[in-house]
């Protein structure tokens, strides 16, 4: 298998990867974090310029019609630079979701606004006590008129604050349903908060929200399978993202061990530190492969085990990963490397929330084995 991006893949890398270095430094990041919205809009709006916004909709919706390989080396570039802007959220998840399970006329009515970058949306489906459970359970839909009546609760939904759109996942009398609700709408309530990694999540609660028929998003009681496949679509992409922020947390490293002395000499040529320092970069390779081979098995069209499976495999490399790669990195540093000033503290808190998101290790051995 190649495992090497196209020529246009790794030119959009190159294009963001510029652009962040530019205009998206550590310094600016942190701006944007501790800013009001908690992202920068002009970064977001470059990102639609670029075409980012774009790439995972089919060319009838005005995207690119592009599949999680072709969003990948955008998420590599993405990770490196910790961007906190909701690309994975909005785009590789709600969005991307909704251009899958919604009729032309839901699709025609939304979409434009987010690939031009000028509206947002969010997915919620994780529910209290229910851990990484993708049914919906405790939050449910019961027909009222002509329209819907939404009742319940979903916990940590990323980009919410930052959207004006929701994507709500409730059982019906079917099974589980989608619904497209105003963030504004009377009876939504959010009870916003940063991540651990600075970006932005809220609570949502949903207290007798009332909407049309043309909420609902596909058939009723069968969005189930649509979920799934997104979120695993949107894992690849978290993996991606993880690959990134591994990357640098590596380079950020190697570059620590030549530069810092000790008995007058650089602590990267102690043998025992540079072995640390291959094995670190050894995760990350194989960290990469996995996600890789993840996201061919998606865009080739795998049965819905054997693309569970191949997710799963790279999710919990990933994680593995994540959690060496991050821990090695604050250890060489010493205890500088736990300070706000430095990028790779940081990098570990991304890392650490990169682990946990759409399920653990532990979660995805189990789901793994399940499947086998």
């Amino acid at each position: 298998m190649d495992f090497d991006f196209s020529e246009e893949q790794q030119l959009l890398a190159d294009a963001l990867r510029k652009y962040l270095a530019n205009a998206y430094g550590f310094e600016a990041r942190k701006a944007a974090i501790n800013s009001a919205a908690g992202i920068s809009d002009a970064a977001w709006a470059a990102f639609a310029e670029m075409g980012l916004t774009a790439i995972p909709f089919a060319e009838e919706d005005g995207g690119f019609d592009g599949g999680a390989v072709d969003l990948m080396s955008a998420m590599e570039a993405c990770g490196e630079a910790l961007v906190v802007e909701p690309l994975l959220d909005c785009v590789g998840l709600a969005a991307r979701l909704l251009a899958r399970a919604g009729s032309a006329a839901q699709r025609a009515a939304v979409l434009p606004g987010l690939i031009d970058g000028s509206h947002r949306i969010a997915f919620a489906y994780l529910e209290r006590g229910r851990r990484y459970e993708t049914a919906p359970a405790n939050t449910t839909a019961r027909r009222d008129g002509a329209g819907w009546r939404v009742e319940g609760e979903k916990t940590v939904v990323n980009g919410a604050p930052l959207a004006q759109y929701l994507l709500v996942s409730a059982a019906t009398d079917g099974g589980a349903s989608l619904f497209m609700i105003d963030r504004g709408a009377p009876g939504v309530t959010l009870n916003p908060y940063r991540t651990v990694d600075g970006q932005r999540a809220a609570d949502v609660r949903l207290a007798g929200v009332r909407v049309g028929a043309d909420a609902l998003i596909g058939a009723e009681g069968q969005a189930q399978a649509a979920i799934d496949e997104a979120l695993d679509f949107a894992t690849t992409l978290l993996c991606a993202d993880g690959i990134g922020a591994m990357k640098y947390a590596c380079d950020a490293t190697l570059e620590y061990l030549k530069t810092r002395k000790q008995f007058g000499t650089p602590i990267g040529a102690f043998q025992a530190l540079q072995h640390r320092m291959v094995e670190m970069v050894i995760e990350c390779e194989q960290a990469r492969s996995m996600a890789i081979l993840a996201a061919c098995r998606i865009d080739g069209g795998a049965a819905p085990r054997e693309r569970a499976r191949a997710v799963s495999a790279a999710k919990v490399r990933i994680a593995d990963a994540a959690r060496k790669i991050s821990q090695e990195a604050i250890q060489l540093h010493g205890g500088m490397g736990m300070t706000e000033e430095m990028k790779v503290s940081h990098t570990f808190r991304r890392l650490t929330a990169i682990a946990q998101r759409f399920g653990d290790a532990d979660h995805h051995l189990e789901r793994y084995a399940a499947l086998g």
